[in-house]
Formats: structure tokens, C-alpha cells, sequence
């Protein structure tokens, strides 16, 4: 393992090779990287559980798996603090898109301009710097789903939501006050003491099995464990069933298809059966692939359906791109896959965007200030990062080394499954956003436990299933050697 001097020397050599092209492409995102995972002791080691003790007489740090030294961490590995070299196909819960320290990223600290941008955060909403109309059309806009023209900027995942509900709300109460109407001295009065006809009774659909935040609001609309949920008071909104598929698809055209439609019948009954209780469902909120509830993807014709049904009540459909966005399923925004006959109503994002915020239709735009607001309105220093992630996106062909890595995980996954079938089965999704299920929530502890312990990160989801999420920058050999270390895994399973 490279000592902490020889790691610095690396990067250096990493940056030296970032203007190669084309051909060496493969050769220069891995100049520097291990050769493969390195693993010197138990994980968490000595060190890890020594920073453990100190961190826990804080805080509770319960969820803490290993502490990592990010200054020798570098493309697809993760290095801890006692040493160990982790192929991490987990990647900080799908939010590293080119993986650790990459050269175009550290690059962006050179600038003395982008310095003083990290250093004068400004509020955003109310004090914006002179250059953040021309960044936000010439870097996020240039990634805008097709034909969202409006886009607000957050802090993360759960505040995109939150605030994207607002404004699904807003536009719905307009809709049925009308246009250029004042609201009313009762809607002025009321709503401060949190009651009608000010604070309106209107709900937000969401599905089982889903994770939007764990903010007050949208944590009502995630349902993926109960820990996430526990104590905390929560809407009386409806949640339909997301399809759950037989797998592999190919083979279960019929039945997928009769589950896409039982799912849809109900998301129409529950339209139906909220109005009835008078309180409309103002919008629809839901994943392309439900990650944390465990990886379960939705069909093209599914997430039609939903448009269509959203469409005909008058409801805004908001799909949660914020672990899907930014290229892991091969396409810039999962929906492409979709083929909607129009786009959706709201997009949001984060992780890999590296902050937060959510692309709109023009009518979702509050017509009023501060009815969508914070301090900070997200941050000017990460949308310099995320304008080099793009860059390097286009320059590098990211999405098709995606897809090609994706093709072998995929492969080689349905491969691991056919050799080991009491162990793995359901292997699923799209590019390398990925993921298998074991017989059992213990198996699958196991599974993840053992890989970690030969030297590569991954990460659970749901009640049974392992999750795959590299950075952009996971290659065909990176996923070779990620299945050879599965398969000595599952071969030593009992």
C-alpha cells in the first residue's frame, strides 16, 4: 500500500495523465488507483475503532462503519484510516460521481476566483453574486430534463422535496382560486394558526417501499423503515403500491405487466378516495427506482400510467431523481428511459449533482416572493464542482463507460446468480445502479460484512437486497474485479 508521500506523488501523476483522450481514456481515470483492494486488518480497524470511542462521547454514532483518509483516497478506492485500500462501489450512498480526489475537481481550487466564491457564500435568494444568472444557465440548465425551463437550488436531497411539495401545493390552491386572485382575509388569518381554509387539506401521493427525505414533510411520503419514522407525527396522506416485479423480465412480460396495471388502478382509487375525504391529492411524488426501500425499478408503461392519471386530476407528478440523476442508469436523468410523452411536472436532485435543487414547469413557479425560500438557496462553491463533473461527463464519454460497465456487472451478477440460486436471485436495474437480492436481511448483513472484509465497499437496501452504486468513472475492469471478489464470497458462504 502506497505510504502517504507516495500517495500525493500519485496524485500528481493522476493529474499529469487527466488531458489524455479517446483511446487512453481507460489508462488515465486509473493512473495513481491500487491495482485492487488492499486490506492490512479487520474492518473497522484499530484506528477506526479508537475515532469511533472519541466520536461517540458526542454523538450518537451508531451508523459509522469504518473512518476514512480522504487525503489518500483516490478514483474507485476508498482508503481508511488503518491503511485499507476499499473498492467502493457504494460511493458515499451514490453521491461521488467521479469518485475520490480526481484531478479536474482538485484543479477548481487553483483559482483564486473560485476561492473567494467558497469563501463569500452569499443568500442566495436575496444577495446572489453578479455571475449566478450566467452559471445557472450555462452549467445546470444545460442539463435540464427536456422542457423544464424553471429551476430552484437547494442544499439536498430532502430540502429539494420539501420545497418541491410547496410548490406543487401552491399551484394546486391556484388552480382552484384562479389565477391573479388575492387570497382572502380568512386565508390570511387562518393559515397562522394552521387551519382552514389557509393551511388547505391537500395530500401528496407516495408509494411503499419509497424514500423521499427525512424531513418533517416529505418524511410522510417515505416508507422504507420504520426507525426513519418512528415518534414523529406524520400526514394522513395516501400511499399506493409500487409494482413489484418477477424477475428476470424477459421472461415475465405477462405477470409485470398485470402488476403495472393492479398499481395503477389503485394510485386511481386513491385519487378517488382522498377527494371523497376532501382532501385532493395535489401531486405525486416518486422514484424512477426505489434505492433505499430496495431497489425496485418502475416499467416505462408504469410511470406513463401515473402521468396520465396525475394529468387527468389536475395533479403534478414529481419525479425524485436525487440518487438516479446525474448519469449512473446510462442516461443523464432516468425518466429518459421512460419515454414520456411529455415531461414531468417537477425533477429533483442532488448526490451526484453534489447539491441539491429541482427543475420545474413554468406553472409551478410561485407567482409571489419568499413563498419558496431559505438562507442559503443552495451553494455557488458546489455548482463549480458540478460544472468540471459535466465536463469531465462529456469530455471522457462517462455515459457510455456506464453502460459498459453496467453490461458487465449485470451480466456477471445474473452469472453469480445462476451459479450460486440459493444465495442470490432478482438481479435488476439500469447501467450501474444495480442490485441482487439474498434469501434474508442476515445473509444479505453477511454478504455486504464479508465483501468489506476482502476489500470492497458495498452497501445494503430494503429488506434483503445488496445495492451497487460506483462513481461515473467505474470501469469494465473495476467490475471484474468486484465480481471475482463476490464469487470467493459466495463460495465461502454456508
Amino acid at each position: 500500500m502506497a505510504t502517504p508521500a507516495a500517495s500525493a506523488s500519485l496524485v500528481q501523476l493522476f493529474r499529469l495523465q487527466a488531458p489524455l483522450r479517446a483511446g487512453c481514456r481507460a489508462l488515465h481515470m486509473l493512473a495513481g488507483e491500487p491495482q485492487g483492494p488492499v486490506v492490512k486488518t479487520d474492518i473497522p480497524g484499530p484506528r477506526s475503532k479508537e475515532l469511533l470511542t472519541e466520536l461517540s462521547a458526542v454523538q450518537q454514532a451508531g451508523s459509522v462503519q469504518l473512518f476514512a483518509d480522504y487525503e489518500r483516497s483516490l478514483g474507485n478506492y476508498l482508503v481508511d484510516a488503518d491503511g485499507n485500500a476499499l473498492l467502493d462501489v457504494y460511493t458515499q450512498i451514490s453521491s461521488m460521481p467521479l469518485g475520490y480526489n480526481h484531478p479536474d475537481l482538485l484543479r477548481v481550487l487553483d483559482n483564486p476566483y473560485n476561492v473567494k466564491t467558497l469563501v463569500n457564500r452569499p443568500a442566495l435568494g436575496v444577495f446572489p453574486g453578479q455571475d449566478w444568472p450566467k452559471r445557472l444557465s450555462s452549467i445546470l440548465t444545460q442539463v435540464a430534463p427536456k422542457g423544464l425551463t424553471q429551476l430552484t437550488t437547494m442544499m439536498c436531497g430532502s430540502c429539494s422535496n420539501e420545497n418541491a411539495y410547496k410548490n406543487m401545493f401552491i399551484r394546486y390552491r391556484r388552480q382552484q382560486r384562479g389565477e391573479n386572485v388575492d387570497f382572502s382575509p380568512e386565508e390570511l388569518q387562518s393559515c397562522m394558526i394552521n387551519q382552514a381554509p389557509g393551511s388547505p387539506s391537500l395530500s401528496i401521493l407516495s408509494f411503499h417501499g419509497a424514500f423521499h427525505g427525512r424531513t418533517m414533510g416529505v418524511l410522510s411520503t417515505t416508507h422504507s423503515k420504520a426507525i426513519h419514522k418512528l415518534d414523529v407525527p406524520a400526514f394522513d396522506w395516501p400511499i399506493a403500491r409500487f409494482p413489484v416485479y418477477k424477475y428476470p423480465l424477459e421472461d415475465n412480460e405477462r405477470e409485470n405487466r398485470a402488476e403495472d396495471e393492479r398499481c395503477l388502478a389503485e394510485v386511481e382509487d386513491l385519487f378517488e378516495q382522498w377527494k371523497k375525504k376532501g382532501c385532493d391529492v395535489a401531486g405525486i411524488t416518486v422514484e424512477p427506482i426505489q434505492a433505499e426501500g430496495g431497489d425496485n425499478p418502475g416499467s416505462p408503461a408504469f410511470f406513463q400510467g401515473l402521468q396520465r392519471i396525475a394529468h387527468k386530476h389536475g395533479a403534478a407528478l414529481l419525479i425524485d431523481e436525487v440518487q438516479t440523476g446525474g448519469g449512473p442508469t446510462g442516461k443523464f436523468w432516468c425518466h429518459e428511459h421512460f419515454d414520456l410523452p411529455s415531461p414531468p411536472d417537477v425533477v429533483t436532485f442532488s448526490k451526484k449533482m453534489l447539491m441539491g435543487g429541482y427543475f420545474h414547469k413554468a406553472d409551478l413557479t410561485p407567482n409571489l416572493p419568499y413563498r419558496v425560500f431559505n438562507t442559503w438557496m443552495g451553494d455557488p462553491g458546489k455548482v463549480l464542482l458540478l460544472q468540471e463533473v459535466l465536463k469531465v461527463i462529456r469530455r471522457d464519454e462517462l455515459l457510455s463507460v456506464v453502460r459498459a460497465a453496467g453490461d458487465v456487472l449485470y451480466k456477471g451478477l445474473r452469472g453469480l446468480e445462476q451459479e450460486f440460486p440459493n444465495i442470490l436471485s432478482a438481479t435488476r436495474g439500469r447501467g450501474t445502479f444495480l442490485a441482487v437480492n439474498a434469501p434474508s436481511p442476515k445473509v444479505r448483513d453477511d454478504l455486504v460484512s464479508r465483501l468489506r472484509a476482502k476489500g470492497v465497499q458495498a452497501g445494503g437496501c430494503g429488506e434483503s437486497s445488496i445495492r451497487i452504486r460506483p462513481a461515473l468513472i467505474f470501469q469494465e475492469q473495476h467490475a471484474h474485479i468486484f465480481l471475482d471478489i463476490f464469487r470467493q464470497v459466495l463460495k465461502e458462504t454456508k
